[in-house]
């Protein structure tokens, strides 16, 4: 097929059929949202069938294909009969939403081949979009544009007004925002309704272009993208009113109608309304073609973090992000305002092009790492581990997105002393174990932060890295080989009685909790479980079974940390496993003084090891 520019006739046949597919596709599923879908008509057929969306239907990877994002995903109906129309999907096809093993889920997800990133936790599209448009404009050199359709309720999350405001500052023209003003929400009137002067204002206020516009008339709308394709500097937002239930004369406009569907009865109702559907496909405007810009990361030699006796694993992260960019040139890093903290400075200081301020807005710098990762980037993002927590939604978003981004928690735990308890990561463990398929790794020393940043580059997945503040002692060679799944057994001998098995911090106290031991004749295993998921559960095995006990020692509480990790593993032994974690509450003194407080310091591993072997 050829793309066919469209007059107001034809279009008003395309807004027709989207609405005849909208709805007999959630009643067949008996569940979904129709009345969100029939608002957005309108400024979706205008969009891809005026000619103002190019892409290729055919090859939805095309890298110069525009992006639509539905951050409103619960509109999938829409956006699925967009590409019964647009593409291969047949109606038959749209008689399997929401039914087990159908691509077409409740809300979109990567089964669909023309989902972007999978949405439907609110709030979050805007983010996705910024990313795929900082690609295009800063690392690709692309031509395509980004389009992101949004509700009015969702425009209550705080994450949108990050993304609003991130989107400014970098100047996005090539991201557009379409608000689907459509003045109800799941239980009543959204907080501005139908005014769009309030979200025009606030929108104005931080940058942007702004396009006001009545959602349901398409010559204005094709008028709208007309002329927000044309701003530049700044991205454009349209803010259309809509009609809730459009094209359903019963249900327009009315409360109490989120998220039902039409019976049988009504769905024969509302389909004599809409009267005589023409039943056709069409071609999409082909986008332009152009080949993203060539990158090979300038060669930097003899860059070593390892010299010093003493080296910090978040210093050590900057370095080995240095060393894995030349190898994987896709990385690019982001960071939260905090990257003279992180290390992630020293990668900025190499590669200034490769890096982007994200500032205190952790939602949106995860959600722009989404959006990044969907264009094939590899983003390294860090902040202090605490301040992950508050972008968790966005975290456990992108497992379904399969995005390959590496996350880097610094300042974790009890041991980064006076700061406090605000700023000590004590969950961060127990979140990212909890995501499906992810890899938490947890270096001692500066080598093993290298070569596990190395091996997080080269995984594809989310990985989590947690780091230290504090110097620590070198403890492994250059040439130490370091694999996720693995673990190293620094102290060993025949005669181990106990084995102690700490990462970061805890792993230095257990060696000087060995030394101790050893002057009092007492020989324990020391196992540094740099990789906390997936395990090395063959040495556990193999340590449960040469010793008489397992003592785990942490800077994390309990739940969800190591030692719940190593007890999981080893519940079918009978070899007793003994924790050691953050159980008071916190509080700011030294790293010395906190460690021994929460009893996971060298004189609580000597005082434990030695109740166990009196038992």
């Amino acid at each position: 097929m050829t793309y066919r520019p469209m007059n107001n006739r034809k279009l008003k046949e395309m807004a027709k059929l989207l609405r005849y597919y909208i709805l007999i596709s959630t009643t067949k599923a008996g569940s979904g949202h129709p009345t969100s879908s029939l608002s957005a008509v309108e400024l979706m057929t205008a969009l891809l069938f005026d000619g103002h969306f190019k892409f290729d239907a055919g090859n939805p990877k095309n890298p110069n294909n525009d992006r639509l994002i539905f951050s409103k995903g619960h509109a999938s109906p829409l956006f699925y009969s967009l590409w019964a129309i647009a593409s291969g999907l047949e109606e038959k096809d749209l008689l399997t939403l929401r039914q087990f093993n159908s691509p077409l889920e409740g809300h979109p997800t990567m089964a669909f081949p023309y989902t972007e990133a999978a949405t439907g936790s609110l709030g979050q599209g805007l983010s996705v979009g910024a990313g795929m448009a900082l690609n295009a404009k800063y690392l690709d050199n692309l031509p395509y544009k980004t389009y992101v359709l949004l509700g009015d309720s969702e425009m209550a999350e705080g994450s949108v007004w990050e993304a609003i405001e991130f989107a400014a500052y970098y100047k996005l023209d090539n991201l557009i925002g379409i608000i689907d003003v459509n003045r109800l929400g799941q239980r009543g009137e959204t907080k501005y309704g139908h005014n769009l002067k309030e979200y025009t204002k606030r929108i104005k206020a931080f940058g942007w272009e702004t396009i006001e516009v009545d959602g349901h008339n398409l010559e204005k709308v094709s008028r709208a993208f007309k002329k927000a394709n044309k701003i530049k500097n700044k991205p454009t937002m349209i803010i259309a009113k809509t009609i809730k239930g459009k094209g359903v004369s019963f249900i327009e406009d009315k409360n109490g109608w989120h998220g039902k569907t039409l019976s049988e009865d009504l769905l024969k109702k509302a389909l004599e309304e809409l009267g005589a559907i023409k039943k056709v496909k069409v071609a999409l405007k082909l986008p332009k073609s152009a080949k993203p810009k060539k990158y090979t990361p300038r060669a930097i030699n003899n860059f070593d973090s390892n010299k010093a006796d003493k080296v910090a694993t978040r210093k050590a992260y900057g370095t080995g992000l240095v060393k894995a960019h030349q190898v994987y040139p896709n990385i690019i890093a982001l960071d939260a305002e905090v990257s003279n903290s992180t290390g992630a400075e020293t990668f900025k200081a190499v590669y200034p092009n490769r890096f982007f301020e994200m500032f205190i807005a952790e939602q949106n710098m995860v959600g722009v790492a989404i959006g990044l990762s969907a264009r094939g980037k590899i983003p390294f993002v860090s902040t202090f581990s605490a301040f992950f927590s508050r972008a968790h939604d966005q975290i456990r978003m992108s497992q379904y997105s399969n995005s390959n981004i590496k996350f880097v928690g610094s300042h974790c735990g009890v041991s980064i002393g006076e700061d406090g308890s605000s700023q000590m990561g004590l969950e961060d463990i127990a979140m990212f174990r909890s995501i499906n398929n992810s890899v938490v790794l947890y270096p001692s020393d500066a080598v093993s932060t290298e070569k596990l940043v190395m091996a997080a580059a080269k995984h594809k997945g989310l990985v989590y890295i947690r780091t230290t503040r504090q110097d620590t002692p070198i403890l492994y060679k250059n040439k130490e080989d370091f694999k996720i799944g693995g673990s190293k057994a620094l102290r060993k001998s025949e005669n181990d009685s106990v084995a102690v098995i700490g990462a970061g911090i805890t792993l230095h106290e257990a060696l000087s909790a060995y030394e101790e031991l050893k002057a009092k004749g007492i020989n324990i295993r020391v196992i540094d479980l740099f990789s906390i998921k997936p395990l090395d559960e063959k040495t556990l095995l193999e340590t449960a079974k040469q010793t008489k006990a397992i003592i785990t020692v942490e800077d994390h509480y309990a739940e969800g940390g190591l030692g719940e990790a190593v007890k999981s593993a080893l519940a079918g032994q009978t070899t007793p496993v003994y924790s050691l974690s953050v159980n008071k509450m916190p509080k700011s003194g030294k790293m010395a003084e906190l460690l021994d407080y929460e009893e996971i310091s060298k004189d609580a591993i000597v005082k434990k090891v030695m109740e166990v072997l009196k038992r």
